[in-house]
């Protein structure tokens, strides 16, 4: 599928201090990825170089296969048809719903506003409720308007910056999924970026893990949590603990959790002697009452349908494991445990975060 966005070793410095370093990644048409990272990454100085805000120190950018940023050129936000959600709605308080939804599309006739307004309130739910204000409309409601303003003037690519942050837990979660149906029904293409992992996952197909203005992995979120590149992008998505492993000549890596299989995806470390870092989810760990191997839980958190514990190995390793509510064991309790691990990931004893 042809790449609508294509970044390449993109720079950008503000203020004399480097805030971006040598950026690369590519987004397929109609897809959405999120860039996820800590406050003061580069997430929003990126989305202000995708539209046209910054102008890059080095580096290309491609937009819809025309190029936008290059050496000696900047095209302008006027000129590249690109729309953008922010943090806190940027409704216009003194125009009603139906106002704002029209205000980037001021150019077409009466009848094609009317009936643009009326599919875009149909789409996010609010068919009937042009007249409202923003200070009338809930903080979801606000953001299905931003959202659909954003939309209605058909851009090549949509840039979200921490649409959800106003929004309580359970709202964020639904309106992510919300937001990723309205995008996908529209065809369009998007990028947001937030802190929230959990908004990340329900709502991106491609995903990016960035750290002081550095890209550490661009995939799928399915692959960035079971196929990690590097000890750091594994502690940022999702629970993980690392615990020592030594690597045998029969190509299997011994561990307090017992011997598993290198797999091919190993094979460079494989080949490697000594030790190793095992990578262990909450996943690879099952509550077995029955099993011979136990762990001490030195903590637990409840989640309603499970309680998550962090268990501690007789060779004073720490794991996670979820178990069901109704397994409610005590602190320092020790309990059964079997190890079910799909994706063994390793990395090299010495590899720094």
């Amino acid at each position: 599928m042809k790449p609508l966005i294509e970044v390449s070793g993109v720079c950008l410095a503000l203020g004399g201090h480097e805030v971006i370093h040598s950026l690369s990644f590519s987004l397929a048409r109609g897809c959405i990825g999120c860039l996820l990272g800590p406050s003061g990454s580069g997430k929003t100085s990126l989305l202000r170089c995708l539209a046209g805000i910054e102008k890059i120190s080095r580096g290309r950018i491609r937009l819809d296969g025309e190029m936008v940023n290059s050496d000696g050129l900047h095209k302008p936000p006027e000129r590249r048809n690109v729309g953008m959600v922010f943090q806190d709605h940027s409704l216009f308080p003194h125009m009603n719903v139906g106002k704002n939804l029209e205000f980037g599309i001021r150019k077409k006739s009466r009848r094609e506003r009317k009936d643009k307004v009326g599919q875009l309130l149909s789409m996010i739910g609010l068919a009937g409720c042009e007249k409202r204000y923003p200070h009338e409309l809930s903080g979801g409601q606000k953001q299905r308007v931003a959202l659909a303003r954003a939309l209605a003037p058909q851009p090549k690519l949509l840039l979200m910056d921490e649409p959800f942050s106003g929004l309580d837990g359970g709202q964020r979660l639904s309106m992510a999924e919300e937001t990723k149906n309205f995008i996908h029904a529209q065809n369009t293409t998007a990028l947001m970026v937030t802190h929230d992992q959990d908004e990340a996952f329900s709502t991106s197909d491609f995903m990016g893990i960035l750290k002081e203005g550095r890209l550490l992995q661009w995939g799928r979120p399915y692959d960035l949590y079971h196929k990690p590149a590097s000890p750091t992008v594994a502690d940022f998505i999702g629970i993980s603990s690392m615990i020592e492993g030594r690597l045998c000549g029969d190509r299997m890596v011994e561990t307090a959790l017992g011997r598993f299989a290198v797999s091919e995806a190993n094979e460079p470390l494989a080949k490697l002697e000594g030790t190793v870092k095992v990578l262990i989810r909450p996943d690879d760990v099952i509550h077995d009452d029955a099993s011979p191997m136990q762990a001490a839980i030195k903590a637990k958190k409840f989640f309603g349908a499970e309680f998550l514990y962090r268990l501690q190995l007789d060779s004073h390793e720490t794991v996670y494991c979820f178990a069901p509510s109704h397994h409610n064991h005590q602190i320092g309790e020790r309990i059964g445990i079997t190890v079910d691990m799909e994706h063994l990931i390793l990395f090299g004893d010495r590899e720094n975060k």
